[in-house]
């Protein structure tokens, strides 16, 4: 089932009008649509990789970055993978409904806060066709409509699996107008999109740092900001070697097209000589170019000189910088300087250096002797992710279903009148 010949602004108007249906549907029927969504992906499997196969030839031919690329593609194996985050969505609890609050004011009136949907779900993405299935399943669960532009790059593969999931919905009875994709309108309809205050309720961009701070200037729809990721390593000086080649190596290599991979690492003076050489060496037999100080290079070969436009960049691919600070006052300056307050982590054997670092370093996610590769909406357990938010507002961090609910209280009386 494809969208319908309206405009862009008449598909959000569809949404809306869905939305308050879908805000009424029961756990049940949520979750069963999410299974019949699961099941219509993997039944259009083949076609799904077709469409995308499309995407990805455009996407080589017009000098897509390889990190792109990566995010771009779609086989088999990820194309059930994402049937796969579909259906843990429908198993988690169901958001709304919950109470927050409860109290009796004067007079007796009884008060509960409830969270409730927002309603409309919009979201702004580039070349990244999973974000099309997390943020429509994470939507439904949580009782929103949702309208999508996912960009021109992967504008087929979005196309096949709005499809499927539409299809889906109108086979369990519910409005497929609650799945909507403004993707063929181009940037005007991303430009209607950020412009459709009172129709659209919150807008989730994601993507590059240009993407999201359009987004974040131009639109007049409510933001949830998420960020790109320039991501720290520390290794302290008590760091021991096994975890800090281990840890830095999976930051890096694991999946280096994506924002929770570790961009810049620090390492404490004291324990230069003993680390980077190991560390410098685990990563260049995995293919990563190492950018560095003086200290860095007087230590290992093969290193590119570091400029200090390196300590402020997202690489999203094999490389890396990597500088030697004297201690950690010294490297928690250097993360507030270009920290982008996505993930920063610290390898130390030092209890009083992990817990400071926890205590002081600013981002959505802070870490002690472990993978930055972690801050991941599925591996914090909510079954898939609308984003990561960078922001200080209700939502930061890896954003699941209960980011995507609001609140209103509900008031019981019985006659009264304020005196």
């Amino acid at each position: 089932m494809t969208t319908t010949a309206l405009s862009a602004r008449d598909r959000m108007l569809a949404a809306q009008r869905a939305a308050r249906t879908i805000g009424l549907l029961s756990d049940d029927r949520k979750s069963a649509a999410l299974r019949a969504i699961a099941d219509a992906i993997e039944a259009a499997s083949a076609d799904i990789v077709a469409a995308n196969a499309e995407d990805l030839a455009r996407g080589e031919a017009g000098g897509l970055s390889a990190a792109l690329l990566d995010r771009l593609r779609l086989d088999e194996a990820r194309v059930a993978a994402l049937a796969a985050a579909v259906r843990d969505v429908a198993e988690l609890p169901d958001p709304v409904g919950r109470v927050l609050d409860r109290r009796t004011v004067a007079g007796g009136v009884e008060l509960t806060k409830v969270s409730v949907p927002f309603g409309v779900v919009g979201s702004i993405y580039e070349a990244r066709p999973n974000v099309t299935v997390d943020i429509a399943a994470l939507a439904l669960r949580s009782g929103n409509a949702v309208v999508l532009r996912g960009g021109t790059a992967a504008e087929k593969t979005n196309a096949a699996l709005v499809s499927a999931m539409r299809a889906a919905l109108a086979a369990e009875g519910i409005d497929p107008e609650g799945i909507q994709t403004v993707d063929e309108f181009g940037r005007e309809g991303a430009r209607e999109l950020m412009q459709a205050r009172g129709i659209v309720d919150v807008l989730v961009p994601r993507g590059s740092a240009q993407l999201i701070e359009t987004v974040v200037t131009e639109s007049s729809v409510p933001v949830i900001e998420t960020g790109a990721g320039v991501v720290h390593i520390v290794l302290d000086a008590s760091a021991p070697l096994e975890w800090s080649r281990d840890i830095v190596v999976n930051a890096k290599v694991q999946r280096p097209s994506v924002c929770n991979a570790v961009e810049t690492v620090l390492v404490h003076r004291a324990a230069a000589d003993r680390l980077i050489g190991p560390v410098v060496a685990a990563l260049q037999e995995r293919g990563v170019t190492v950018h560095g100080d003086a200290d860095v290079a007087a230590r290992a070969d093969g290193i590119l000189p570091a400029t200090d436009e390196d300590w402020a960049t997202e690489y999203l691919g094999l490389d890396l910088a990597m500088r030697v600070v004297d201690d950690l006052d010294e490297a928690l300056e250097h993360i507030r300087t270009y920290s982008t307050h996505h993930t920063e982590s610290i390898i130390t054997d030092d209890d009083a250096s992990a817990e400071r670092f926890l205590a002081e370093v600013d981002s959505a996610v802070v870490m002690a002797n472990a993978s930055t590769r972690f801050t991941d909406g599925a591996e914090f357990g909510f079954g898939a992710e609308v984003g990561i938010s960078t922001q200080k507002l209700h939502a930061r961090g890896p954003m699941g279903l209960p980011e995507l609910t609001s609140s209103k209280w509900l008031a019981r009386g019985a006659g009264q009148v304020r005196a």
